[in-house]
């Protein structure tokens, strides 16, 4: 009943999400200039003109206009701009002050890049505690509250004051928003300021208090309760007395967060919770914490119903080398490749390997061999991690020539790591690769490279290479090539700058700029429903008016099958799932860049994000959020929410296929 019921209050949130996007895009004279605050944003606003745009549409008497010309100031994270920001909170709409309170933290981010002048920092804050002082509707004090939390500050004095605010706001809260709000802006607060103060004993102990269940509100104040623990464990004041009353609690995040500081006799009972996100957390801690349970505890739970738990587990079996049971465990599954050569067959025997050549590396070199052959290249990417471990040269030599640049990439990184330059000539064979990720990898490795001779001439021409093929997606390689170049230069011309054009590593084209209204308007409400190959389906709503640039792309991708066949590649437990890759890999996918979107929807679970490695980097590679991951709000453009389906998105293995993705445009 608990779980229909907070399914039910999410379904209502995004639902009225959704209602709001319909109306954000009207069929009236005011869609124009809505389209031109888009695309201005879109451009970052570079000219004086296009900031008088967003300036205007911030006061704008269309809400929706005011919302997008409000949220879009914040998104170009000048601190300059707070002024014109601060102005909105006086508006009469509670939600374009919520967005002006969010745009406030995001535009201080400029604050990490600029040293802040003339008490610019204090003043924003005075304000911000100002109108949490007297705003009346909840959802404002939340953004308030959040934004509070988050500024970047530069002493201990002032993360007091914020402390402070939180505090006030805490004392006179009324109702489960509010106290989401100091929740929330206290798991920020604590987690980026930790370098300045630690927490006072008074917000400690509210924070405690948040922490544990209100049996008048189990469900609907979930998420506060997991906030506070949060915060608590970044502040290292999360007690076994505290872990140990909330340890039952009703939602099972709290009870995985509640892992971390737990006694360690409880894990062991903990590895038996009904909840996979549970068992895999304690299997985690116990491993972690040097349980003398760890073993016996990973051994049980390597048949696990729950694959993923299955397989922390076999991962977990890596430092049981004293234990016979486990050694034998994990030879007969390495031995056992009956199920290899199927898509969701491969990830036992290849965690096991990995694990057997730390717990037992006799044997795992004795049937290292076998993985060769396998026509999975995960399987191979997994037996040079393996040889890594091994320290075994001629199998990382191996990798190193293997038809897929995901298998040689991990061979270069484990060669570097164990010969340094003494495999340089491996490392310069790479530069002629296509992959990105080997061409990083390969300019990385050669970094200080005393063969200056071999290197540079190959390193040139890999750079000149990927200049001339215009791809955003090469950025990371670029980067690291020109990065080396320009070390190795340095020192062979006494420190005299390379002065070739393929010193350049800045992304090569921007971003796209047809948002289309039309189109707009079509996906004013839209779903997607992502099919993955032999697991099932879930649907997504999409925030086309909190996200309107990240929405079309998806979109079209979609619908013009970009994303059919592709894999999620990365898969971390008790985080997040990642694909959308033609490579499989993180630094491979569609070019140019898209900007960020970031916004007022938190990274809860199920929330689906843009991967980036930066501002602005993102290439239509998604992520689905296992977890509420608070310390990726702000960072990470949120476009869309699971609506059904999160039991097949926590079934998903490393190299799941998405069979296809279908757009349902809004009715």
């Amino acid at each position: 009943m608990q779980k229909n019921t907070e399914r039910s209050r999410v379904a209502f949130r995004i639902l009225a999400f959704l209602h709001f996007c319909i109306l954000a895009f009207p069929l009236s004279a005011s869609a124009q200039t809505l389209l031109s605050v888009l695309q201005a944003e879109d451009r970052r606003a570079p000219t004086p003109a296009d900031v008088a745009t967003l300036r205007s549409g911030s006061r704008s008497a269309d809400p929706q206009i005011a919302r997008a010309g409000v949220r879009a100031l914040g998104r170009l994270e000048r601190p300059a701009l707070i002024p014109d920001i601060l102005a909105l909170f006086r508006h009469p709409l509670s939600e374009v002050r919520a967005e002006a309170a969010d745009a406030v933290g995001q535009a201080a981010q400029g604050w990490k890049r600029e040293k802040p002048v003339n008490g610019a920092v204090d003043q924003t804050l005075n304000a911000l505690g100002a109108r949490l002082k007297v705003e009346t509707d909840s959802d404002v004090r939340e953004a308030l509250a959040d934004t509070i939390g988050r500024l970047p500050y530069a002493d201990a004095p002032q993360a007091e004051h914020a402390e402070q605010l939180l505090l006030e706001l805490h004392s006179r809260s009324t109702s489960v928003t509010d106290r989401l709000a100091v929740a929330k802006g206290f798991e920020s607060l604590t987690r980026v300021s930790r370098k300045l103060r630690a927490p006072g004993p008074e917000a400690i102990a509210f924070l405690k208090e948040l922490a544990v269940l209100r049996p008048s509100e189990p469900v609907s104040g979930a998420r506060v309760r997991r906030l506070a623990l949060e915060a608590l464990l970044s502040a290292n004041a999360a007690d076994e007395d505290l872990a140990g009353k909330v340890a039952a609690d009703p939602d099972a995040q709290v009870r995985r967060l509640a892992l971390r500081a737990v006694a360690i006799p409880l894990l062991s009972t903990a590895a038996r919770d009904p909840s996979f996100m549970v068992r895999l957390e304690a299997l985690r801690q116990l491993t972690i914490r040097k349980s003398p349970d760890a073993c016996s505890v990973s051994l049980e739970k390597v048949g696990d119903t729950a694959t993923p738990v299955a397989l922390v587990a076999i991962d977990q079996l890596s430092g049981c080398s004293s234990g016979d049971d486990a050694i034998a465990f994990l030879d007969r599954t390495v031995h056992d490749l009956s199920e290899a050569g199927s898509a969701r067959g491969w990830h036992r025997s290849a965690h096991a390997l990995v694990a057997l050549a730390s717990a037992s590396p006799d044997r795992a070199a004795a049937v290292l061999g076998q993985f060769w052959a396998s026509r999975t290249w995960q399987l191979r990417m997994y037996a040079a991690r393996a040889a890594t471990i091994l320290r075994d040269r001629a199998a990382l030599e191996r990798a190193a020539a293997d038809e897929n640049d995901n298998v040689r990439e991990v061979a270069i990184e484990g060669l570097q790591k164990l010969y340094a330059h003494d495999a340089d000539a491996i490392f310069v064979a790479q530069l002629t690769r296509p992959g990105n990720q080997v061409l990083r990898a390969a300019a990385a490795a050669l970094a200080d490279t005393p063969n200056r001779e071999a290197a540079m001439p190959a390193l040139k021409a890999a750079l000149d290479r990927l200049v001339d093929q215009a791809s955003d997606n090469s950025h990371d390689a670029r980067d690291a090539i020109t990065k080396t170049l320009a070390a190795l230069a340095g020192t062979a011309t006494n420190g005299r700058k390379e002065s070739s054009r393929t010193a350049a590593a800045k992304p090569v084209r921007e971003a796209s700029r047809d948002l289309d209204p039309d189109e707009l308007r079509r996906l004013a409400s839209p779903r997607a429903r992502l099919t993955i190959r032999g697991v099932g389906a879930f649907e997504l709503a999409l925030f086309t008016a909190q996200a309107p640039a990240t929405v079309l792309r998806f979109a079209r991708l979609a619908e013009a099958g970009y994303y059919n066949g592709l894999t999620f590649h990365r898969v971390v437990p008790n985080f997040v799932i990642q694909g959308g890759s033609p490579g499989a890999n993180e630094y491979i996918g569609d070019s140019p860049f898209m900007r960020d979107e970031v916004g007022l929807w938190p990274h809860v679970r199920g929330a689906v994000g843009i991967s980036t490695r930066g501002r602005d980097t993102g290439d239509a590679q998604i992520f689905v959020d296992l977890v509420d991951n608070p310390r990726l709000d702000h960072e990470y453009t949120v476009f869309a929410q699971v609506l059904n389906g999160i039991e097949v998105v926590d079934q998903i293995l490393e190299g799941d296929v998405i069979e296809r993705v279908e757009i349902i445009p809004g009715t």
